[in-house]
């Protein structure tokens, strides 16, 4: 029998808290509940779970910057809460780090299952392991998890890097938003495709002329023809 995996919840709202983690443990996880930032790092530290679900909204250190203390030392997958239906505090949240967020209020079966297919991505049978691709004068390097455009090294967060993969592995393919969720965020369900728009952008402003995706409207994204070389 495999070993039960442990959930951290982070969250100052003990109702929330306390129906989160019922959910969890019907499923089969172990949780830990702490309604502090600072506590929260201090358990990752010393007994790393195998996910965090963290609240942007905390009494002590808010939740962006636990997420971008984590970061600092971890891969560990990170699933953030957030009350607010704003992209800004969304693209926040996936700048310093998050793996994924979930609006409130939310239906706790679509928290459960988005918890498993994070973990199910994680587990490194979806992420490239090792080659190289390369559009212009991008170069991503799955081995090194590397992005660069010329001799510029560009910081991407994991699912960024991801997305950015899958496209320009399957350039010239329309893939539609639900499949991206599918390949990149290893959803099997009907997820809010704005997750896919919202690192869609976030890429484009980071990769700016380099950039290689192409919105086809009404269906999804493909990265399009690279450059041609300078004479």
């Amino acid at each position: 029998m495999a070993p039960t995996q442990t959930i951290l919840v982070v969250e100052d709202e003990q109702a929330i808290a306390s129906f989160v983690a019922a959910y969890l443990r019907k499923d089969g996880f172990a949780v830990q509940i702490t309604a502090s930032g600072r506590e929260a790092l201090t358990l990752v530290g010393s007994e790393p779970p195998s996910l965090v679900i963290l609240d942007l909204m905390l009494p002590d250190l808010d939740g962006m910057e636990v997420c971008r203390r984590i970061r600092e030392t971890s891969t560990l997958p990170v699933l953030m809460l957030t009350a607010r239906d704003d992209d800004l505090d969304k693209i926040a949240g996936l700048e310093v780090g998050a793996d994924d967020y979930l609006t409130k209020p939310f239906n706790p079966r679509e928290l459960v299952a988005r918890v498993r297919a994070i973990l199910r991505r994680g587990g490194g049978k979806s992420r490239p392991e090792a080659g190289v691709l390369t559009h212009g004068d991008l170069v991503l390097d799955a081995g090194r998890r590397e992005c660069r455009v010329g001799d510029e090294e560009i910081r991407l967060a994991p699912k960024e890097f991801d997305l950015l993969w899958e496209l320009l592995d399957h350039r010239g393919f329309v893939l539609t938003r639900d499949q991206l969720l599918e390949r990149v965020w290893g959803y099997t369900f009907a997820g809010d495709t704005r997750t896919v728009d919202v690192h869609v952008r976030q890429l484009r402003r980071k990769l700016g002329d380099a950039a290689p995706i192409v919105t086809v409207w009404g269906i999804g994204y493909k990265a399009g023809p690279a450059p041609a070389p300078a004479d």
